[in-house]
C-alpha cells in the first residue's frame, strides 16, 4: 500500500495516525456531492428558508417571481424522469451522465473519468474508485485494496435525491435568457462565495431545467437536460457490494 495518511508505516505516534485518518474520513464524507453541478451546501441550506427579497425579484407586479418559478421547476424535475449530459467542476476532464427515475433513484456515471454513483431515499451510493479520484482531485492519495473493486459506499447527507439538481434561490438574469434545444429559457443566477451558477428554466409549461453553467473555484462545467418523461431502469448496488463510510475507512486503512 502507498504511504498515504491512510497508510500504516509504523512511524510517528499513534495519535497522529488517528488524527490523520480522522481527516482523511472527513475529506471523504465531502465527496459525496463532487459529481453534482448543483448549488453549493450553503445554497441548498437556505433554500429550505423563506425566500430573501433577492430570490423574488426580477419580476414585475402580475409576472411570477422568480422564487416561484423556481419552485415550480423544481416541482416537476422531482415527479418526472429525466436524463442529462454534460462536464463537472470536480474534474478536468470527462462527461458525467446522469439519469433519473423518481420511483427507483438518481444514477450518475463519470464517463472518461471511471466510477458512479446512485441515489435512493436520500442515501448515496459512490463506487470506491470514484471515491478515490474524487479525494486524489483534492490532493488526498488513497490506495483502494482489490477487494474493494465494485465496491459502494453509503452516506446520508439528510436530503432528498433531488437535492443533485434542484435550482437554489436565486434571481432573474434577463440578459441571459436564451434558447436550449430551440425551447425559451429564463435564466436564473445564483451565487455564494467562489460559486456561481445560471438555471435556464423553460418559459413553457411545465417549468423545468433545461440547462445548468456553473463556476466552482475557477473550475466551469455546464449540463444539458432531456428525455423528460422517458423512464430509465435503475438499479441499486447488491448489498452485499455495499458498505458504510466507517467501514469502508477501516478496509482501506487496513490496507
Amino acid at each position: 500500500m502507498n504511504d498515504t495518511p491512510l497508510s500504516r508505516t509504523g512511524t510517528g505516534s499513534t495519535r497522529a495516525r488517528a488524527v490523520r485518518r480522522a481527516s482523511v474520513l472527513t475529506a471523504l464524507l465531502a465527496t459525496t456531492v463532487l459529481a453534482c453541478s448543483t448549488a453549493s451546501d450553503k445554497d441548498e441550506a437556505e433554500h429550505s428558508t423563506s425566500p430573501s427579497p433577492a430570490a423574488t425579484s426580477g419580476a414585475a407586479p402580475g409576472e411570477t417571481s422568480a422564487d416561484t418559478r423556481i419552485e415550480q421547476a423544481n416541482e416537476t424535475m422531482r415527479k418526472t424522469p429525466f436524463s442529462g449530459i454534460g462536464t463537472t467542476t470536480a474534474f478536468d476532464e470527462g462527461l458525467q451522465e446522469i439519469r433519473w427515475n423518481p420511483s427507483q433513484g438518481l444514477h450518475i456515471k463519470l464517463v472518461g473519468i471511471g466510477g458512479d454513483m446512485y441515489c435512493k431515499d436520500g442515501v448515496t451510493y459512490t463506487s470506491a474508485d470514484l471515491l478515490a479520484r474524487s479525494l486524489g482531485a483534492k490532493g488526498v492519495q488513497i490506495t483502494v485494496p482489490d477487494r474493494l473493486d465494485d465496491t459502494y459506499v453509503t452516506t446520508e447527507s439528510g436530503q432528498g435525491c433531488e437535492a443533485y439538481f434542484a435550482v437554489p434561490p436565486g434571481t432573474f438574469a434577463p440578459d441571459k435568457d436564451t434558447e436550449i434545444e430551440g425551447v425559451p429559457a429564463q435564466a436564473v443566477t445564483a451565487a455564494s462565495g467562489s460559486t456561481s451558477d445560471v438555471y435556464y428554466i423553460s418559459e413553457e409549461e411545465p417549468a423545468r431545467l433545461l440547462k445548468t453553467e456553473s463556476t466552482r473555484d475557477g473550475r466551469k462545467s455546464h449540463t444539458t437536460y432531456a428525455d423528460f418523461g422517458k423512464e430509465a431502469d435503475i438499479v441499486l448496488p447488491k448489498a452485499d457490494r455495499v458498505m458504510t463510510m466507517e467501514e469502508f475507512r477501516e478496509e482501506v486503512d487496513a490496507g
